[in-house]
């Protein structure tokens, strides 16, 4: 039987800068304080399922440069015990970063960032032969250069990884950026077809399904969103369309299944970042997912440990053991779903 997860896509540092507030062009901010973490989809969401202490073995492909940021990324691999056959330095590119500014008074964060080594990782840098996991995640797509390259006959080259990743059997998964940009119907449809779990926010959902998910007053609703992700499921994806958004999350099965759940109460005085809460989510989702638990369960561990991982302002660094994360919905309670519908 397989079993774990291998994560590929996104291997970045992040630069942290907590600041008193983000400054209008050419004015200034006070840094308060920072913190260099991982970042990008693959390497938040492999450090977050090790965090997690997640019963499963979890396994990376990537790019990083041949450098101290690279160097970093393999050595904590090693420490958390992932497994780095298919991460490889390249010398043609440095080790992606980001500089990722962080509002102290709300968590609102804006990135800076450069696309190095994740930008070359190609078709050829996948070989699905050598692992047994049950899982293939890749992310982000958008923010994969090479990957996201139309070819001539409209398919990608993560459309080709993804379908090959089907036929050595893998169940995939698949998270997008952010991007303001008109590239979300042609890079990404070629790919759904392949794609078993599609985790977006409100905005990507928008942005693929051309259906609005929020209001006039631009509160998320919850209907609409259930209207993309049922548009988005008639593209191809097989399994679940997963939309978080701060609030709540919910998702919709190819068979008609939905589920809303809310996300956790924090404190305010307990939050010191949202950064890599939606890669955190993901993890936990996964899990459920790996574990073969219902759609309900595998959202509230996704929720349970997006709260965790914003206790510090890292991405990952607080993310609790599975069975603790779960105790936080206990602690914390789940917030009454403030979305419209």
């Amino acid at each position: 039987m397989r079993k774990g997860i291998l994560v590929g896509g996104n291997w970045i540092v992040d630069q942290v800068k907590i600041i008193d507030k983000y400054p209008a062009q050419e004015a200034l901010s006070t840094i308060l304080s920072q913190e260099s973490s991982n970042g990008g989809s693959a390497y938040n969401i492999s450090k977050g399922l090790r965090k997690m202490d997640v019963p499963f073995p979890v396994e990376a492909i990537g790019l990083v440069g041949a450098d101290n940021r690279g160097n970093g990324i393999l050595k904590e691999c090693s420490e958390l015990s992932i497994d780095t056959k298919q991460l490889k330095q390249i010398k043609k590119a440095g080790t992606s970063y980001t500089d990722v500014m962080s509002v102290k008074s709300n968590g609102k964060r804006t990135f800076f960032h450069y696309r190095g080594a994740n930008s070359l990782l190609a078709e050829d840098h996948f070989d699905f032969s050598v692992s047994q996991a049950k899982i293939f995640h890749l992310g982000y797509l958008l923010l994969l250069d090479a990957l996201d390259e139309v070819k001539a006959d409209g398919s990608t080259g993560a459309a080709v990884v993804l379908r090959k990743a089907k036929e050595q059997g893998f169940l995939t998964s698949v998270d997008l950026v952010s991007e303001d940009s008109d590239r979300f119907t042609n890079i990404i449809p070629p790919s759904l077809p392949y794609i078993d779990y599609l985790f977006l926010n409100e905005y990507e959902s928008h942005m693929l399904s051309g259906i609005a998910t929020s209001t006039g007053d631009n509160e998320v609703s919850v209907e609409r969103c259930y209207e993309a992700a049922a548009k988005i499921l008639t593209m191809g994806v097989r399994r679940w369309v997963i939309i978080h958004f701060p609030q709540a999350t919910l998702a919709l099965s190819i068979d008609g299944i939905k589920v809303l759940q809310p996300s956790l109460k924090v404190p305010a005085e307990k939050i010191a970042g949202c950064v890599g809460a939606g890669d955190a989510f993901a993890a936990g989702v996964l899990m459920g997912i790996h574990e073969e638990w219902e759609m309900q369960q595998s959202l509230q561990l996704g929720v349970c440990v997006a709260a965790s991982s914003m206790f510090k302002a890292t991405c990952s660094d607080s993310i609790l053991p599975y069975s603790d994360s779960l105790k936080l919905a206990d602690s914390f309670g789940y917030r009454v779903a403030a979305v419209a519908v």
